[in-house]
């Protein structure tokens, strides 16, 4: 049974503790998992308590949504840390050099809560953009201020955003890992379910679907990311500087 909550067990209870449990909840067994009964259960309070911290399962999906991007900058703040100091051969480059350190970073945190990408995908269209959580808002205002200070003027600075925002997630949305038909079929075709696609019709899909757990999705991200950001832009002049990491 679970152990009714008390003010000490309330008190331990935090807005980062309930998120942090969320998002291991859904790690662990999926989204379609995640309730405020099942969410209390793991961390043994009854389901009341943990309103205080959230107001339900709507604002449950915008917390995954808060804790993911607070992954991410953290993941920035790392990297950023780790690379300090570091000598700077071609300035001009550094604003392509950001991007693909942000894209590794959302990479890595996506690899890392696989389930919770759709929700990140999709959930901040649904929220106003003011209303979004301050972990996302503050990567934005970092994408858009790294465009800014290597000389883009404001459209291009949004095209070239929503460009590499659109590439990140379709990118990690072209997922390497198929839900399996038949757990217990050692031939790959039949525990995909691929069998069941008449390979007259569906030649290329059986080929090509099972070699999708082959490709190294975070070296076609950033090959990718390369190759769609010089064909976008260049900045007029190379005016890149440091700034702060979200």
């Amino acid at each position: 049974m679970v152990e009714r909550d008390s003010p000490e067990k309330r008190g331990r209870l935090s807005r980062p503790l309930v998120l942090a449990a969320a998002v291991a909840l859904v790690d662990r067994d999926g989204l379609a998992a995640l309730t405020m009964r099942r969410l209390a259960t793991d961390l043994g309070v009854e389901p009341m308590a943990i309103y205080r911290y959230t107001a339900g399962k709507e604002a449950l999906l915008d917390g995954l949504v808060e804790a993911f991007f607070a992954e991410v900058n953290d993941r920035l703040r790392t990297s950023a840390e780790a690379g300090a100091g570091a000598a700077r051969s071609d300035p001009g480059a550094d604003w392509h050099a950001e991007l693909r350190r942000i894209a590794r970073a959302f990479a890595s945190a996506v690899h890392a809560h696989p389930e919770i990408l759709p929700v990140v995908a999709t959930r901040p269209l649904s929220v106003p953009m003011a209303r979004r959580p301050a972990p996302l808002l503050q990567l934005t205002e970092h994408i858009l201020a790294v465009l800014g200070r290597a000389g883009f003027d404001d459209a291009t600075t949004l095209t070239v955003y929503r460009a590499f925002v659109a590439w990140n997630l379709g990118c990690l949305l072209v997922d390497k890992r198929q839900v399996v038909d038949d757990t217990e079929e050692p031939d790959l075709i039949l525990r995909l379910g691929l069998h069941r696609l008449p390979a007259a019709e569906y030649p290329r899909l059986r080929a090509l679907v099972p070699r999708l757990a082959e490709y190294d999705d975070e070296q076609e991200l950033v090959a990718g990311l390369d190759g769609l950001l010089s064909r976008i832009a260049e900045p007029p002049h190379d005016s890149f500087y440091g700034g702060s990491t979200p």
